[in-house]
């Protein structure tokens, strides 16, 4: 999809959203120009409903809404600005094409607010802008998914929207178009200047494409950061959880060692060295992450330790082949007992003899352990 330039000045949206029913609902949003925030979240976390509130088919019980600074929702004020007057571009997951008219004609329905004689070269200009020129006189039945993704894209585009909605806008197309459209999106992104809010379920979607990634669960946003950041720093459990992190544990702070610029970590009777906390009391007890991938597997004609290590031994308890991938479970000498989720490439796993019940090395990078809360 080529890049589509669009008359649209640098906006915000700032959204504050409280109810307690009929769904639970305790949101915080912002989002500036240009920027893609991905809302993620289980099924049932309240994405879809969130997004439907932004796009005014949903009328919250308490909060605000702002874009471009415009208010479109305010309860204190008594302030509700319907769907129809909300300039918003909203791509519903299955799209929402008309059936029965063509492509030309499903992006012109998006274009009520044009002076009629300029509708039809605006949408012949957005179709070619998003690679589908020649397809005008198409029905959305005769269209492949990414093409009928494309005429989705454009029709909400040709309503000059001040915030773009995107629910779901993969799920409807296979694995091969949908990486074509992860690149599409990107490029269109970076030529539009309002603010892109997408739901996903995919949490590799949102890291791939979002600037921004905001954890939803049961209504409630739990954390908003940048993706990287927010998978290596998570707040709490629940989130380290909804983010795919398989590795949480408790522990008790040993204590610091400033001139190496670490604290200790007790877990179980081993003492690990983690980054440098100052402000962690020791004594008190926490709950720790690390992600698989800052977990190192040793070769057996290979041993590794550094500083910047916590080299530990166990044994292989679980293993599961995934193509070109072997998950591991690794049972730890803690005093729980506790299995340690990692990945290796399955060419290793199969050179070093890796099975249930043999003996492993493995380190625990020390920058990759994030301390998240205490538990005392």
């Amino acid at each position: 999809m080529p890049a589509v330039s669009m008359p649209i000045a640098m906006s915000e949206l700032i959204v504050r959203l409280q109810q307690e029913s009929p769904i639970p609902m305790d949101a915080e949003l912002r989002c500036t120009g240009g920027q893609l925030l991905a809302l993620v979240g289980p099924s049932g976390s309240g994405k879809t409903t969130l997004l439907r509130a932004l796009a005014g088919l949903v009328q919250p019980r308490h909060g605000y809404i702002s874009c471009s600074g415009e208010t479109w929702f305010d309860s204190a004020a008594g302030h509700y600005l319907p769907a129809r007057k909300r300039r918003v571009g909203y791509v519903p997951q299955h799209f929402a094409l008309f059936p029965h008219l063509d492509v030309l004609h499903n992006v012109m329905s998006g274009m009520l607010h044009r002076a009629p004689e300029t509708r039809v070269a605006a949408a012949h200009d957005l179709l070619e802008r998003v690679n589908l020129a020649g397809l005008e006189s198409r029905k959305p039945g005769q269209l492949s998914g990414g093409q009928q993704q494309r005429v989705a894209v454009a029709r909400a585009l040709a309503r000059e929207p001040q915030v773009l909605l995107l629910d779901e806008p993969f799920s409807a197309v296979d694995h091969a178009t949908r990486e074509r459209l992860y690149g599409e999106l990107a490029m269109l992104k970076q030529s539009l200047s309002m603010p892109l809010v997408m739901v996903t379920h995919d949490l590799r979607e949102a890291m791939l494409l979002a600037d921004e990634m905001c954890v939803l669960h049961r209504g409630r946003t739990l954390q908003t950061d940048k993706p990287l950041e927010l998978v290596a720093r998570p707040v709490s459990a629940d989130v380290a959880r909804l983010v795919g992190i398989r590795n949480i544990y408790h522990g008790e702070i040993a204590g610091h060692a400033p001139e190496h610029e670490c604290t200790q970590l007790r877990f179980g009777s081993i003492v690990l060295k983690t980054p440098y906390r100052p402000e962690l009391v020791p004594g008190s007890r926490v709950q720790w992450v690390i992600p698989s991938d800052g977990v190192v597997f040793h070769r057996r004609d290979r041993p590794s330790h550094t500083e910047r290590e916590n080299q530990l031994q166990g044994i292989v308890d679980t293993v599961h082949k995934l193509g070109e991938i072997t998950r591991l479970a690794v049972r730890m000498e803690d005093e729980d007992r506790s299995l340690l989720w990692l990945d290796v490439p399955s060419h290793l796993a199969r050179r070093n003899e890796i099975a249930e019940g043999v003996t492993a090395t493995v380190s625990l990078t020390v920058a990759a352990i994030h301390i998240i809360d205490s538990t005392s």
